[in-house]
């Protein structure tokens, strides 16, 4: 007669307690079904579900507890009825989800706002981890401090039920908090590109007002700007009227500009460790490729493609060369990486933050809104308003203790 039963064990972490357990098992050919552990500060928590003869079991049993005894730690033993045992693989087969929680800090009643959702709708949480790093007891700087909780859940979910959890989800009060809310596929285990608005998304800045200003055309520019904004006129119009307004300016004042840009807070750290696991970067922007190819050389981009402002005897033209890369050619390049990457638009990531990259947004497996404005937080699949550019590394599933040296 077979016989499953489940052990739980709790107590200080020592060197060698796994094995010590796991070889009772095997000198009995006990067969493991399910095992876990994980610690907190010192303490463990482990759990081993395995199956066994009814003639055996009581030997198992007795000297696990023996071997418990003499480690100093908690043992405790539950049978599992077969019925019990066949719902639980049953519910293997579920769909998978990812919930994340990102802010300056993750407070008890965040976690338990949003694991009330989960409840409400039918989820069961298999495991919860900590992303960031360990957070020390002394009073952190608000403006740099990062915290990233993520909650692996599995349940059944219909479209409109999905729809239904992410927006009960954005609806809890903010306070500083981010929540992604994306399935746990093997898409998910397998981005491999990942494309950038430039202008607001990388830099704090809008590298036109920033020409604008020195060439003393600032308020029109802003005036052709808020026209666009209104549906007045189209981007292209709106483009080409503001880039004329830039005939004559000197090219050494862009050069000053590149140099000077207020690069976005995480900037640099992203890039180190996108670079480091592989991934693929690409500026795809409204703005100029002057500026895209500065940050290229500085922080290692693969591919820029942006608006290329047409330059004779070192001043601008007021003209502008090749096409226009607006929300449609984002979208469009995209796509293309893709293909030259030999990659599924699902392996693809998008970050942005204006109205011009909601196409790429929606197109990508993953489209993230950074910082942006209501109307693409209200239509981007996730959003990172709390912390900086950085904050993708967790929305990725990557984790401080193994990305940072």
């Amino acid at each position: 007669m077979i016989e499953i039963i489940q052990v739980n064990i709790s107590g200080e972490d020592k060197p060698g307690l796994t094995t010590a357990l796991t070889s009772i098992l095997a000198q009995y050919d006990a067969a493991i079904l399910d095992i876990g552990q994980e610690n907190i500060h010192k303490s463990l928590t482990m759990g081993i579900l395995f199956k066994t003869t009814h003639q055996k079991s009581g030997f198992i049993m007795k000297d696990l507890l023996f071997k418990a005894s003499e480690l100093g730690v908690q043992i405790r033993f539950t049978p599992i009825s077969r019925e019990a045992y066949d719902a639980w693989v049953a519910r293997q087969g579920k769909n998978r989800y990812i919930v994340t929680l990102l802010g300056r800090s993750v407070t008890a009643r965040q976690i338990a706002d949003v694991t009330e959702v989960i409840f409400r709708f039918g989820l069961n949480i298999d495991a919860i981890r900590r992303l960031t790093g360990r957070p020390p007891l002394e009073e952190v700087d608000e403006n740099t401090s990062k915290a990233c909780i993520e909650i692996s859940v599995r349940g059944s979910l219909d479209h409109a039920a999905r729809e239904a959890m992410q927006n009960a989800l954005l609806s809890l009060p903010k306070d500083g908090l981010d929540i992604s809310f994306q399935k746990d596929d093997i898409y998910r285990r397998a981005r491999r590109l990942i494309c950038f608005d430039m202008d607001s998304t990388l830099v704090h800045a809008e590298c036109i007002d920033e020409l604008a200003a020195r060439a003393g055309v600032g308020d029109k520019v802003r005036a052709i700007t808020e026209q666009a904004m209104r549906g007045e006129i189209d981007f292209k119009e709106s483009f080409t009227r503001r880039v004329r307004l830039l005939k004559g300016l000197d090219e050494s004042v862009m050069e000053d500009i590149a140099r000077n840009l207020p690069y976005n807070e995480g900037l640099e750290r992203m890039m180190k460790i996108l670079k480091m696991v592989g991934y693929k970067t690409a500026i795809l922007s409204g703005g100029f490729t002057y500026f895209g190819k500065h940050l290229q050389q500085k922080f290692g981009f693969d591919y820029v493609y942006a608006n290329e402002l047409e330059i004779e005897d070192g001043k601008l033209t007021g003209r502008y060369v090749g096409d226009i890369v607006d929300g449609r050619r984002k979208a469009e390049l995209l796509r293309l990486l893709c293909q030259v990457e030999g990659i599924n638009l699902a392996q693809a990531v998008a970050v942005g933050d204006g109205a011009n990259d909601l196409p790429m947004l929606s197109l990508a497996g993953l489209g993230i809104a950074y910082h942006a404005k209501p109307k693409v937080q209200a239509n981007a699949q996730q959003n990172i308003t709390s912390i900086g550019l950085d904050g993708i590394l967790y929305f990725l599933g990557l984790k401080d203790s193994q990305i940072d040296p």
